[in-house]
């Protein structure tokens, strides 16, 4: 039995519920990957975002950062046409200034998973949420260095998705209890 709100009608949906959602992976450019997808999300479903995230790795040169950084008034023209992808001019720019935010908490930090690690030191289980301490002290942080789209509900789902904050239901196969973060 899988969590409630996952799509069975759905194969990526299923696919992102049994492999990836709820399950701690802090490499970097993962986190940078699920912090600007996430981002895409606000005001939409996540369902949405991940039915376009092939088209976001293609169009974001496979979440490479110093590319994103990099980019330029032509590079965000042509993601702004790019019907493969959300095309929210203001989301677009908001995701190029956060890439640039990451590395700097990368190098202020080592990595932006030893960044977070500041703020917890185990994985949360919780359901039935849409924020917490946690991601309203992560979220007003980023915000204060300047980061957009990362309201405190949206870390929430970021921190659910990169596995800090495990959501699966008790009926759930993937359910699991505290897990300490090494």
């Amino acid at each position: 039995m899988r969590c409630s709100w996952c799509n069975l009608n759905n194969p990526k949906y299923i696919d992102y519920h049994d492999n990836e959602w709820g399950v701690l992976n802090l490499n970097s450019k993962y986190l940078l990957e699920m912090l600007i997808l996430e981002s895409f999300q606000a005001g939409l479903s996540w369902e949405c975002v991940l039915n376009k995230r092939e088209a976001f790795r293609i169009a974001y040169d496979n979440f490479d950062i110093d590319k994103i950084i990099n980019y330029d008034e032509n590079k965000i023209n042509e993601l702004c046409q790019n019907k493969a992808i959300i095309r929210n001019k203001l989301k677009i720019r908001a995701s190029i200034n956060n890439a640039r935010i990451f590395k700097e908490i990368e190098k202020e930090y080592g990595s932006f998973e030893k960044y977070l690690k500041s703020f917890t030191k185990e994985v949360i289980y919780e359901i039935n949420k849409i924020s917490n301490k946690l991601s309203d002290n992560i979220s007003l942080d980023l915000k204060k260095r300047g980061m957009k789209f990362v309201g405190t509900t949206i870390i929430y789902a970021y921190l659910q998705a990169v596995g800090l904050i495990n959501s699966h239901e008790k009926s759930c196969f993937k359910y699991q209890s505290y897990d300490k973060i090494k």
